[in-house]
């Protein structure tokens, strides 16, 4: 099997939940639910920062990265996650240059929550449908005019591009992500393993 190398970008007061649900989504997927512990997910799910060492999530969590942005091998989906560390990030000319030169690269290149702003301010978003958490719809529309901000979608495909709405949105898109590159049953039966309601309906679930 090719298993396609799927990247999640860490950082310090990262969303705990940003990460890890893309990172349960890719690493349940199995194209034979009859095999499942036979047979890998055909997604290899890494995590990567900017420096070695643990990186601590919003809430304390520890997390140790597989790879640092300088050794993290060629990707073929990358996710950019959110959380209130973002905020010292949108300044950290490592992080934009890294996502600029990786989106050139990878396949699908994904974010959750404020991600998106991460993707913003590293010009990936421009002239582009896109979304983020509902407390940060204003600060994407005012910091991307060209940007069309989509106020009513719980995940936005544009092209190659996934921005999703806030925290928990991350599993949806990843589901989506499945979807486009397996198939729609393979991504059901995912959500199903992890009993989780396959996102039908694209309308967000949070009414503001």
């Amino acid at each position: 099997m090719e298993r396609r190398r799927v990247g999640i970008v860490l950082f310090e007061n990262i969303e705990v939940l940003d990460f890890c649900g893309p990172f349960e989504v890719f690493s349940a997927a199995r194209l034979n639910e009859e095999r499942r512990r036979e047979e890998p997910s055909p997604f290899e799910v890494l995590l990567v920062a900017e420096k070695n060492g643990p990186v601590v999530t919003t809430g304390g969590m520890k997390v140790i990265p597989d790879h640092t942005f300088e050794s993290c091998p060629k990707l073929e989906i990358l996710v950019v996650p959110g959380g209130w560390g973002t905020r010292k990030e949108l300044k950290n000319p490592a992080m934009l240059n890294w996502l600029r030169i990786r989106a050139l690269e990878v396949e699908t290149l994904t974010s959750v929550c404020t991600g998106s702003m991460l993707l913003g301010f590293a010009g990936l978003l421009d002239g582009r449908h896109a979304t983020t958490h509902w407390r940060s719809l204003d600060w994407m529309r005012e910091s991307f005019p060209t940007v069309r901000v989509a106020h009513d979608k719980h995940v936005v495909e544009d092209g190659r591009i996934f921005t999703s709405a806030g925290i928990s949105a991350g599993i949806d898109m990843a589901l989506k992500v499945v979807a486009r590159y397996y198939g729609e049953a393979i991504a059901r039966a995912t959500a199903k393993h992890m009993e989780y309601p396959y996102p039908d309906n694209n309308a967000r679930r949070v009414k503001f």
